[in-house]
């Protein structure tokens, strides 16, 4: 069978922040890649068409799958980016398109049958490793489709077929898993994704050693706990699933082989030092490999160590992220953040040593949040020297989490504004109204926050090697032109209207 896997270009609703998501946020589908290798392993013929690092306009990308003729067509779906999808689908509807249309992902998973709109003809939902290529055979050979897992559609009746979520079965069932346990890597079964029906020249990222070539890599998937901010139940992620050190790095070795000029790899574990003897492990064999690579990835403060960074710095490390989302104590306990503030600076200071680059997120507009709690936040961040790099987010109640369930209950002082998921954004956008603060008041102090980090000096270097020429300008006028529009506001109201700010 013709299989056409397709990703839509997404970074137009970003408006100005546009720019910087698509220098920073070109990620290879690396979702798509590997069903494209299962279905490759099994006979069939793919296609990927990336449309957003591509820059591909909707209209064009029908015409190219039309030129194309698939049998299917497969789509990845996010919450913000659902109506991209359905107005891509709807399209090739209208032009003609025979192929059925198969969509996937965190937001089918979540809303399920409730999404079965015409312009789809299959849902997927959990994993769909196994499921995608037993609809295929079932599909070519005009089989029985109920009995394939993980699948949702319409019979000919008009009925709702709605299969469980299919789920790949972890061995690990606890968080202190044990050495045997670790020994049993069950994604070690599943091929490398197929990176050659990718444009892999095209996805590059900002550094402190320049803009690098760079792909995507995986070495565990979960994590054991439960923000309310993650869709932790809905999307099964504290289900621990991991790929045996040797797999890695093995594929690592492929990729530097297939592709010479990519020597950045983004490791898209949640919790990337979550075991530290794996992590030092693929370390290890990096180094004896004499692969001359670099990487990065995500943890959490408390789960860093000199011993660690140290090693993971000589096989390349050359950036970690840590979400530290608010300093405000109460606040860390509603979202259930069980890291101390105290590890966040201990953890800034071990990466500043061997040279790591610390990154730093950050998220306004959970429950409880104030004007003051903000401050709070910017005022850690503004002090930090080792902290060269932070994301300020706006929190968005995505469905599935805890969060979204108090917005739309309107507990813990947080009331839903908005339920178009195009608007589901985290920045130039809010769809909460938390405590006092409104929407605006969350966009206005998210471009306050963006002026108070970046518009310091030590940080300028940093950015400019992240973001290049072009953006660092972008970005200092955007800071430049904020700054004054905060100056003029408070200039234009009498002194006692802000107390906290005098």
């Amino acid at each position: 069978m013709n299989v056409m896997l397709l990703y839509p270009q997404w970074t137009g609703g970003y408006g100005v922040f546009g720019h910087f998501a698509r220098r920073q946020s070109h990620f290879p589908p690396l979702n798509l890649a590997l069903l494209a290798a299962i279905a490759e392993q099994n006979g069939h013929q793919v296609e990927i068409i990336d449309a957003e690092v591509n820059s591909i306009p909707e209209d064009k990308l029908v015409t190219m799958v039309l030129q194309s003729q698939p049998d299917v067509i497969g789509l990845t779906c996010y919450s913000p980016f659902f109506h991209l999808n359905t107005s891509l689908a709807q399209k090739l509807k209208d032009a003609g398109c025979k192929a059925k249309i198969l969509v996937g992902g965190p937001h089918i998973t979540i809303m399920k049958e409730k999404v079965l709109v015409p312009q789809f003809d299959y849902l997927f939902v959990g994993d769909a490793e196994d499921s995608f290529v037993k609809f295929l055979t079932t599909y070519q050979k005009g089989g029985n489709l109920s009995e394939v897992g993980g699948i949702i559609f319409r019979r000919p009746d008009n009925s709702v077929c709605a299969g469980q979520a299919q789920w790949i079965e972890s061995p690990i069932k606890i968080t202190g898993a044990t050495r045997n346990q670790l020994q049993e890597h069950p994604l070690d079964k599943l091929p490398f994704p197929a990176r050659h029906l990718l444009p892999m020249k095209e996805y590059r990222m900002g550094t402190m050693h320049g803009r690098m070539h760079f792909t995507t890599i995986q070495t565990l998937r979960g994590c054991p706990w439960h923000c309310i901010f993650c869709a932790s139940d809905a999307l099964n992620t504290t289900r621990m699933l991991t790929r045996s050190a040797k797999s890695v790095v093995e594929e690592i070795k492929k990729v530097v082989a297939d592709f010479p000029y990519l020597t950045h790899f983004y490791f898209i574990d949640e919790v990337l030092t979550l075991w530290e003897e794996h992590i030092l492990e693929v370390s290890d064999r990096i180094i004896a490999e004499g692969l001359k690579i670099t990487f990065e990835g995500a943890t959490r403060a408390n789960l860093v160590n000199d011993k660690q960074i140290e090693k993971m710095a000589k096989a390349g490390l050359i950036r970690l992220a840590f979400g530290l989302e608010t300093v405000n104590t109460e606040m860390r306990k509603t979202m259930r953040k069980q890291v101390k503030l105290e590890d966040y600076t201990k953890a800034n200071k071990i990466c500043e040593s061997y040279g790591v680059e610390a990154l730093n997120s950050v998220m306004i507009g959970l429950p409880g949040e104030t004007r003051e709690t903000i401050r709070e936040t910017l005022t850690f961040l503004r002090n930090a020297r080792e902290v060269k790099q932070a994301n300020f987010a706006i929190a968005v109640p995505y469905p599935g989490t805890e969060f979204s369930d108090m917005a739309i209950e309107g507990t813990h002082g947080v009331e839903l504004m908005s339920e178009d998921f195009s608007k589901y954004l985290r920045y130039g956008k809010a769809v909460t109204k938390v405590g006092e603060l409104t929407p605006q008041d969350l966009i206005d102090l998210q471009n306050e926050g963006f002026v108070s980090i970046y518009s310091a000096p030590w940080r300028w270097g940093p950015m400019l090697r992240k973001h290049g020429f072009l953006g660092f300008i972008l970005l200092m006028l955007r800071v430049v032109r904020l700054g004054k529009n905060k100056f003029f506001k408070r200039k234009q109201k009498p002194l006692g209207d802000h107390p906290k700010d005098n």
